[in-house]
């Protein structure tokens, strides 16, 4: 009987061993630098996990949603990577400050060109996004990874009603309640405005100051030779006064 007891505790502290022990599940995922708010515009990291002992990370393909279409799609330069950008017509096109905008960025694929994603490291590739939409909670990102060894990982499963994590789940953005301002902008115009305002502010009061030390400048050579002038009109009359009391 005791023997028993020792055997299965025995099992299940190998048991739990195995289960510590096992590796995590990592996938491609999607993170904004700072916040992603409703209608404004963000940073975005896709963030790329090697997942293989055996194998380096040589592809990444993110596929933008078609639902909610971003007008601006710009993926900052990643170095031994080679960029793509695949863009689409769309049904419905989209009105970006004025102006009609008639095709979106549908797919960007990161190549490796001198670098890889080795095994047990992982690589961000960052992106500039917007406007992103008002009328939605998330984005979905759906990525396809590919090694070396010419494996193709799929994550394209979109999250589930009940809030379990689906076997390939696709990146999900979050995103925030919209900002007062989210247009990121019109803020930096206003601000520009602003700084020219007040550099137009300092430029008059330069030239204000500078007119009136010029002005102050005339006055004080003006009354400097005016008293020159008396001076000297004075010195003359002395002379004069003088020669003739000498004659006297």
């Amino acid at each position: 009987m005791k023997l028993s007891r020792i055997a299965l505790a025995a099992g299940v502290a190998a048991s739990t061993v195995l289960l510590v022990a096992g590796p995590a599940a990592a996938h491609v995922s999607v993170q904004p630098v700072g916040e992603a708010a409703k209608g404004g515009y963000a940073t975005l990291n896709f963030k790329v996990p090697n997942e293989r002992d055996q194998a380096s990370t040589v592809k990444l393909e993110v596929n933008f949603p078609a639902d909610h279409p971003l007008s601006s799609v710009s993926p900052q330069a990643v170095p031994g990577w080679k960029i793509t950008i695949d863009k689409s017509k769309l049904d419905k096109p989209l009105e970006v400050h004025g102006k009609k905008i008639t095709e979106a960025v549908s797919k960007v694929t990161w190549t490796a060109d001198g670098s890889e994603i080795a095994p047990g490291y992982f690589q961000q590739f960052p992106v500039s996004v917007g406007a992103l939409p008002e009328d939605a909670d998330q984005l979905v990102f759906k990525a396809i990874q590919t090694y070396d060894n010419k494996e193709v990982v799929r994550w394209i499963e979109e999250p589930k009603a009940g809030g379990e994590e689906p076997d390939s789940p696709a990146p999900v953005l979050k995103l925030t309640a919209a900002a007062e301002d989210h247009h990121g902008a019109a803020a930096d115009d206003t601000e520009e405005t602003d700084d020219h305002k007040a550099a137009d502010s300092d430029a008059s009061a330069k030239e204000s100051s500078t007119a009136a030390s010029s002005s102050s400048s005339d006055t004080t050579a003006r009354t400097l030779g005016i008293i020159g002038i008396v001076i000297g009109i004075a010195g003359v009359a002395f002379g004069v006064l003088a020669g003739r009391r000498r004659s006297a």
